[in-house]
């Protein structure tokens, strides 16, 4: 008569079920926004193969650049996931939303005047990870101005020309490069009518 598979195994046999796969946040992002002239950061959050304690927990960016750092909280997953956007550090609205703070910047006077203060560094290198254990380094820049929405004050340089990241060049390079290159064709169309007229 043929043994079942439970008669068969031993006594000293134990059972291992699979282990799942390790937690991971693989695809989430974080972007940076420009809404009604105040700076954001965008965020979609996903956790896979996490336990289920985990599909609720808390989520925080850091923002550092080797000299400062800061915690910026996003909320708490829901059933794995987390979307949403908050103020940029240093970034500030008024009751109608509308920026009137941005990092980097003061008002002195009715003037608004740089400072190293305010989260200034952010607007440069810095790195991002998003943590909810596990943690997941994303890429991050503060956002640049454009036409319809400014990243810092109105009339200011930055606000005008727009900023880019401190890995980036700088905006009025090409305005140089296009001047020099402006400067050498008119030399070289002068140097041609003089070899003309001493032919």
């Amino acid at each position: 008569m043929a043994s079942s598979p439970l008669a068969a195994a031993s006594a000293g046999d134990t059972y291992a079920p699979p282990n799942p796969g390790e937690p991971s946040l693989a695809g989430s992002v974080a972007t940076g926004a420009c809404r009604d002239d105040a700076a954001y950061i965008s965020f979609d959050v996903v956790l896979t193969d996490g336990p289920a304690a985990d599909q609720s927990a808390p989520v925080s960016l850091v923002l550092a650049d080797g000299a400062n750092s800061v915690t910026v909280p996003l909320g708490s997953l829901d059933e794995g996931r987390l979307q949403g956007r908050v103020l940029w550090p240093g970034a500030s609205v008024d009751e109608n939303g509308r920026g009137n703070g941005w990092p980097g910047w003061e008002e002195r006077g009715g003037t608004w005047v740089p400072t190293d203060g305010g989260y200034a560094w952010t607007r440069g290198d810095i790195t991002a990870t998003l943590q909810a254990n596990p943690s997941l380094a994303v890429p991050l820049h503060y956002p640049m101005s454009s036409p319809d929405c400014v990243t810092a004050p109105r009339g200011s340089a930055a606000a005008v020309a727009g900023e880019l990241p401190a890995t980036g060049s700088d905006p009025a390079m090409p305005l140089a490069i296009a001047g020099v290159g402006a400067a050498a064709v008119l030399a070289g169309a002068g140097l041609v009518v003089a070899r003309r007229r001493r032919s």
